[in-house]
């Protein structure tokens, strides 16, 4: 939800120019300290505990302010996903950049991707819905059974896992025990898929992104710092 502004009896100290009103104060119930995140769509957002203030908040942005520029930069440099999709474009699949190919001829139309075959109604037009909603019915498949095997593996108290359309982030878990997984995770590497699954049941022991949440994931997925950098290079080709 948003800070509100009126917290302060004087006025907060001035943001650079460069920055002034281009970060959104969200208060967080379980933070313990101020953070700035951008997120994948640009907003630059900065959370502020529960008893922090809008003054420290401000300050701690202004002191970030070099890191806030060099992020929207990366982010900037970033490839993103293809708005149109037709044979010859280059889509992330598995991991790997791979150029959508016409199938043989047969008796439906169908396109490739690497060795995976997608039938569809037609070839024109743009192919990309069509071809979404197949790998949201491959995650369907895949990606709860992998997650009830880490789970398994781990001794995660998993309840139940669910396949979204999530726009913003790879993954959730509930209190409840229900970890949710973004479909376009069957476009990722099998470990970065892994990864997402291992942060998400670490969440069932702790909710927050404290050390010892950390120290969970990293004694689960040592390579987690990897993935994360493949992520946060790589994101933009699934819109993310």
């Amino acid at each position: 939800m948003g800070f509100n502004v009126n917290l302060e009896s004087s006025p907060p100290p001035s943001l650079p120019a460069e920055i002034a009103g281009a970060v959104v104060f969200e208060r967080s119930l379980r933070a313990q300290r101020y953070r700035l995140t951008l997120r994948r769509d640009g907003t630059a957002v900065a959370i502020v505990p529960t008893h922090g203030s809008l003054r420290e908040a401000e300050r701690f942005v202004a002191a970030h302010a070099g890191w806030l520029a060099r992020a929207r930069a990366r982010q900037l440099r970033r490839p993103r996903a293809e708005t149109v999709w037709v044979p010859g474009t280059p889509v992330l699949w598995r991991g790997q950049l791979t150029e959508i190919r016409i199938a043989a001829e047969g008796k439906t139309p169908a396109v490739c991707l690497a060795a995976d075959v997608f039938p569809l109604r037609s070839l024109e037009g743009d192919l990309r819905k069509p071809l979404e909603r197949h790998f949201t019915l491959l995650a369907k498949r895949e990606l709860p059974g992998r997650a009830w095997e880490l789970a398994a593996a781990t001794g995660a108290n998993l309840k139940q896992v669910t396949v979204r359309n999530q726009r913003s982030r790879w993954g959730s878990c509930s209190a409840r025990g229900t970890v949710s997984l973004n479909w376009r995770l069957v476009q990722t590497p099998d470990d970065v898929r892994d990864y997402i699954i291992y942060h998400e049941l670490a969440h069932l022991k702790e909710m927050n992104h404290s050390d010892r949440f950390w120290a969970r994931v990293a004694e689960t997925c040592p390579y987690w710092q990897e993935a994360e950098h493949w992520l946060k290079r790589h994101g933009g080709l699934v819109g993310l």
